[in-house]
């Protein structure tokens, strides 16, 4: 099913971004507007894309958290005050269209698997490095979903029971370890430690001000504590593809977020701390991978095309 004109609108911490894409799959149309606090005003946000973005045949919607086959948010940790959220019924109610919703990282694999890194691929896993860590897994040429609609939250496996707690109210989830708020962490602990010369001094002298950024640079000039820091985190992001390819055995991941724009940095740790940890390294294929390719707009492409993959 090829559609003329679908819109797509996905939901961030900090921006509601909506496109339009062409037959050919071009953006056509491109809307954006801060992400309000509270689910009264998020629906009149997208309500105000949506009707910026003019018209369109199909319309979907990516929002972070967990959200069920009829499009209804159960939980959001990273939204202020939204849970049992009808995103896709309101909208669709204040639209007079149907809605597809579904989890923004979900919709971001679709975009990478439909138009961008992972096109073709019938065994693809979708891993977004950001604040936290987000997934999105295509099987056998298609969507997993799961029987609730959940399937893919991946960045709350439990790697650390007894670790970092963390905004879903557990404790050792992997996004505390490997998502970039994780590099940053981890940086911060060995500032604190009187390491990371380079590092501090790129944050304005102060420890506790060290972020992610400050680190990748550092590592890109060569310093060599910074490096170890980036050994560290390619540590923690190879246990959760491990364990992903244990689960999945994907063909691919495709790494996308913030930490993919530098994400060269990191092939080397990740690829060397993967085959340490990998159930039989030497005797299977390993899975490739591949850099995310359409950025900050993969969720709303994705969200998009939920219309033809759902």
């Amino acid at each position: 099913m090829t559609l003329a004109r679908r819109a797509g609108i996905d939901v961030g911490g900090t921006k509601c971004l909506g496109v339009v894409l062409d037959p050919s799959g071009a953006i056509v149309a491109e809307h954006r507007v801060p992400t309000p606090k509270g689910p009264e005003a998020i629906i009149d946000a997208l309500v105000e894309v949506a009707r910026a973005l003019g018209g369109f045949d199909t319309i979907g919607v990516g929002v972070p958290g967990l959200v069920t086959r009829d499009g209804t948010l159960r939980a959001a940790p990273n939204l202020v005050n939204i849970s049992d959220f009808q995103v896709g019924p309101l909208l669709s109610e204040r639209l007079g269209v149907r809605v597809e919703a579904d989890n923004d990282a979900t919709c971001a694999a679709v975009a990478e698997w439909q138009m961008g890194a992972g096109r073709g691929e019938q065994e693809l896993t979708m891993v977004t490095l950001g604040t936290g860590i987000g997934g999105g897994i295509i099987t056998g040429g298609r969507l997993l979903r799961g029987g609730n609609g959940f399937a893919g939250e991946i960045g709350h496996m439990v790697v650390n029971p007894d670790g970092i707690a963390c905004p879903c109210g557990r404790r050792g989830c992997w996004e505390r370890y490997a998502s970039g708020s994780g590099l940053g962490r981890l940086a911060r602990e060995a500032a604190t430690a009187h390491r990371l010369d380079r590092v501090v001094e790129l944050a304005g002298g102060d420890p506790e001000k060290v972020r992610g950024e400050d680190v990748q640079k550092a590592a890109l000039e060569g310093d060599a504590e910074a490096l170890a820091v980036i050994d560290e985190f390619g540590k923690w992001v190879a246990l959760g593809l491990v364990n992903l390819t244990n689960l999945l055995d994907p063909d691919l991941f495709v790494l996308g977020g913030g930490l993919a724009a530098s994400g060269e940095l990191y092939l080397g740790p990740i690829h060397h701390w993967f085959t340490e940890y990998l159930y039989a390294p030497h005797l299977r294929p390993h899975p490739r991978l591949a850099f995310a390719q359409l950025q900050e707009f993969a969720g709303a492409v994705g969200a998009a095309l939920l219309a033809e993959v759902h």
